[in-house]
């Protein structure tokens, strides 16, 4: 078995927290599906997975078409904004309002953190 590496570990340790959160701690068993947060050195992506069926509900980055027109930089905050609002909208449009926020291997602050605010502004409730 390959060593992992650090990003790997902070990513598991991090998944787990939310899984232990969300399923096994939920009397009601209304899990809710997560935001998941990738940030790379040009883009940000991110997209509404539901864990229990293994789908992905929904998705969005600054690499799509009505966006990257609009956008000078797909690595800025304000970019990352404008993916959370249409993250908010795309997810609104399955039917999805209440969300747990996976921000992976990646500190809250700057980007994460503005995708997160443009996700609330767009109407999901974390």
């Amino acid at each position: 078995m390959a060593k992992l590496t650090s990003a790997q570990r902070r990513n598991f340790r991090t998944r787990n927290k939310i899984r232990r959160v969300n399923i096994l701690s939920n009397p009601k068993r209304e899990v809710r599906p997560r935001l998941s947060v990738f940030r790379s050195g040009k883009q940000i992506y991110a997209q509404v997975i539901d864990d229990i069926k293994g789908v992905t509900l929904a998705s969005a980055s600054t690499l799509d078409k009505d966006l990257r027109e609009k956008l000078k930089s797909g690595s800025n905050a304000a970019a990352a904004s404008e993916v959370g609002k249409l993250i908010a909208a795309r997810a609104k449009k399955v039917g999805v309002e209440k969300i747990v926020f996976d921000r992976g291997r990646f500190v809250y602050h700057g980007r994460v953190k503005a995708l997160a605010d443009g996700a609330r502004e767009g109407g999901l409730e974390f």
